[in-house]
């Protein structure tokens, strides 16, 4: 009698199982056909309305592109199917904890298994995933097609600046952190948009089809401005590709999203978008202002500066470029970064001197200049190392001493 009732007890639990089973099932396959439904009813060219409210400053942002605005729709749909699994699971758990509580009078069941529940936790999972990936593929696929681009922008990393080249464009710069060193010392209130502001922004049309080439001078450094989607990975020795097409004007931040060395924080992005015929009187500018450095830059190595005009360009030019490794009191980082202060390099040959600031150093984290400073902001920069914190080598350098060692090593390198 004890073996009959126990028996009828278990199969009534396996039953019981089953039908829950099956209840649980239905949910997520419900859901799951909702999703496959909204996958299909959004449009190719646009993002589905239907997320555009949940966007805030708790969320990612929708940005100012077509492929931002379907990395935003995929990010929420694979957080509803998450939210909705969560909710079937733990209402079973929380249901079965409450149900089935020992106040109540419930007894333990004592069974191996059942195949049916089995199969169900094990298809549905996979189903699920097949969801998920269909367009998660999608869209990482299109966000590596670069093919047919209107423009190309080649994006080098250095510690710690970004250096941009307008391919169909006679036009490269480099763009510098503006923050004011009184801000980052906290002796000065903090702007705006503190640590996220530079001197010269990357300025690109609206509407086009902008290909991104990205690599690095020495450590690998990453490209990320989230209002574009675009995150990449700055690699000496390779080029990683990238691409955006910007639907508004504005102006958007970034910043380099790997960390690269001391200064790692100190590597914003800017992005300014602007019309097409906007942007073509820009570039036009741009080629012209360029044309016209290079053209104070020859006239510069005819000039010959006093004493204290190179100590004051050159102390610019050090707080702009070389106090961040080697401090503004010339002093260094110990075991980091030589100091200034009583160097051999300083108060040696000026022509070594030179050639260290010109090339850099294989090896180190000093940087070659010589493509970075003009002949004149590198002779006032040498000059202030070498009279600056009681050095006082007396030793003035000039534009055309600069241009005269640049063109020998030059030479050199031909034969």
């Amino acid at each position: 009698m004890h073996d009959h009732t126990v028996m009828g007890s278990f199969k009534q639990i396996i039953s019981n199982l089953k039908l829950r089973a099956y209840r649980v099932v239905s949910m997520p396959l419900f859901l799951l056909a909702s999703v496959f439904a909204k996958t299909a009813q959004a449009s190719e060219s646009s993002v589905s309305e239907s997320f555009a409210t949940v966007s805030s400053s708790f969320n990612m942002t929708q940005g100012v592109t077509e492929i931002s605005g379907k990395v935003f729709h995929l990010h929420m749909l694979i957080f509803y199917i998450c939210v909705a699994i969560a909710v079937v699971v733990f209402g079973v758990m929380f249901y079965s904890i409450i149900k089935h509580r020992k106040s109540k009078g419930a007894v333990a069941a004592n069974f191996h298994e059942s195949t049916k529940v089995e199969i169900i936790w094990t298809v549905i999972p996979i189903l699920i995933l097949i969801g998920m990936a269909i367009p998660a593929t999608k869209t990482l696929i299109e966000m590596e097609d670069t093919s047919e681009s209107e423009l190309t922008v080649k994006i080098t990393g250095s510690q710690w600046k970004w250096h941009y080249s307008y391919f169909e464009h006679d036009v490269e710069f480099f763009s510098y952190l503006s923050t004011s060193n009184e801000q980052i010392e906290g002796t000065d209130q903090k702007g705006e948009h503190y640590l996220l502001e530079v001197d010269n922004a990357l300025v690109l049309p609206i509407g086009k089809k902008i290909r991104f080439l990205m690599t690095s001078d020495d450590v690998i450094h990453s490209w990320w401005v989230p209002d574009f989607a675009v995150k990449k990975d700055t690699i000496p020795g390779f080029i990683n590709e990238a691409w955006t097409k910007i639907d508004k004007p504005g102006i958007y931040r970034g910043q380099c999203a790997e960390l690269c060395g001391r200064n790692h924080g100190f590597m914003p992005i800017v992005v300014k978008a602007v019309e097409a015929d906007e942007f073509d009187a820009w570039i036009a500018d741009k080629e012209q202002q360029l044309a016209e450095q290079k053209r104070q830059q020859q006239q510069a190595l005819q000039k010959t500066l006093s004493m204290d005009e190179l100590m004051t360009l050159g102390k610019e030019v050090y707080e702009g470029r070389c106090a961040v490794c080697h401090q503004s009191n010339g002093l260094g980082v110990a075991n980091v970064f030589p100091a200034m202060k009583g160097s051999s390099v300083v108060l040696g040959d000026v022509n070594g001197h030179i050639d260290i600031i010109v090339n850099g150093v294989s090896g180190t984290a000093m940087q070659a200049f010589g493509t970075q400073l003009t002949a004149e902001e590198i002779a006032a920069v040498v000059t202030y190392e070498r009279n600056a914190w009681d050095n006082n080598t007396g030793d003035l350098v000039q534009a055309s001493d600069v241009a005269t060692q640049i063109n020998a090593q030059t030479k050199v390198e031909g034969e």
